[in-house]
């Protein structure tokens, strides 16, 4: 049995992919490990500082947040007082956090695993930094890890070739689905296209494109918005300005609310400018729904033919959810190819390969 101390900026109840992603590997790792989570207390409403959630011990930090970027002192001292056998798992999509995980192995003597998530574009006040991070600081601590994960070839290749990153330490180890999520693709219904949209409602989801698109579907559709995010007030002002009256802001949900969710659906959508390998698409294709979204890295990779891919523009996004809604033979040949690829993720498999990345990163 080995200590695996999971090291992430946000943890659920806050929402987002990386969160349950974490959240998912950590508790199959406990099958086999000591596992512990290591972040933040953001979003975590009444939770408690420390506590075993299912068999893996998590430790929230007071944080705050500054230019989307969670700041929590107390995480530098933790990382100190951690066994020098443990297996540090830095998962990063966030800057700050990486620097600190760096540091602390580096005045440890011990080294670091950084499981790369996205590479976020700028935004906010704060944004023209953003490349210089990247370049000066960012991409050092890249190169200094004794691996680095990503989640497709594509993600692989980028890593490479803008941060410099030696092949010989990157390893492509996908995002898995929970079994809670797959069901049977289910035969299209009659009525609206009950389209479900699963993620944070911030800058780079896009939501606000979703919306122009929806502006200009010609068949009746029906939008459901699940999640949460600093944009959220500014998108529901958006659907009042366009009278979009067949849309419904949800809010964030999790376990049963949000599996209930992607069952009550018939079709998912993405309108993202940019993914790693977004958990929702798994998630979706698993609960047997077809998918449209746009064509981006990460989200293309995962998607392939098995979906609808479209420009990232509203009047793509538009014509590709008209064509799921009017063709049902389409809608179900999509809904079958969903439920098809993903059965070749799983947690169980997926944990494996990251077990399989320790050893060879020399862990």
């Amino acid at each position: 049995m080995r200590t695996i101390v999971q090291i992430t900026p946000y943890y659920p109840p806050h929402l987002g992919g990386l969160e349950r992603v974490v959240s998912n590997l950590a508790r199959e790792q406990t099958k086999r490990h000591d596992v512990r989570v290591l972040t933040t207390a953001l979003g975590s409403a009444d939770a408690p500082r420390a506590a075993r959630e299912e068999g893996v011990v998590v430790y929230r930090h007071r944080a705050v947040e500054v230019a989307h970027t969670a700041v929590a002192p107390g995480l530098a001292a933790h990382l100190a007082r951690l066994p020098r056998d443990a297996v540090l798992h830095l998962h990063c999509a966030h800057a700050l956090l990486p620097e600190m995980v760096a540091l602390a192995a580096r005045l440890r003597g011990t080294r670091f695993l950084l499981h790369f998530h996205l590479d976020v574009d700028a935004s906010g006040p704060l944004g023209a930094l953003l490349p210089h991070y990247k370049e000066h600081v960012f991409g050092r601590v890249l190169r200094s890890a004794a691996g680095v994960i990503a989640l497709t070839d594509a993600q692989a290749a980028f890593l490479t070739d803008t941060y410099k990153v030696p092949k010989d330490r990157v390893h492509i180890v996908p995002n898995g689905v929970a079994e809670a999520y797959f069901m049977p693709a289910r035969e299209p219904a009659p009525g609206p296209l009950k389209l479900l949209y699963v993620g944070r409602l911030g800058v780079q989801k896009n939501v606000a494109r979703l919306l122009d698109a929806l502006h200009l579907t010609r068949q009746d559709v029906r939008l459901r918005i699940v999640g949460d995010g600093e944009l959220r007030g500014r998108l529901e002002e958006q659907a009042d300005r366009l009278d979009l009256r067949n849309v419904e802001f949800s809010g964030g949900l999790l376990g049963e609310d949000l599996i209930k969710a992607y069952a009550d659906a018939d079709a998912f959508v993405l309108p993202s400018d940019k993914e790693g390998m977004p958990l929702v698409v798994l998630e979706a294709m698993a609960a047997g729904l077809p998918v449209v979204a746009t064509d981006v890295p990460g989200t293309r990779e995962l998607v392939g033919d098995t979906g609808l891919l479209a420009v990232p523009e509203p009047a793509a996004l538009a014509a590709a959810i008209d064509a799921v809604a009017a063709d049902h033979p389409l809608r179900a040949r999509l809904a079958g190819a969903s439920a098809e690829r993903a059965h070749a993720y799983s947690w169980e498999s997926v944990a494996r390969l990251v077990e399989d990345v320790y050893v060879k990163a020399g862990l």
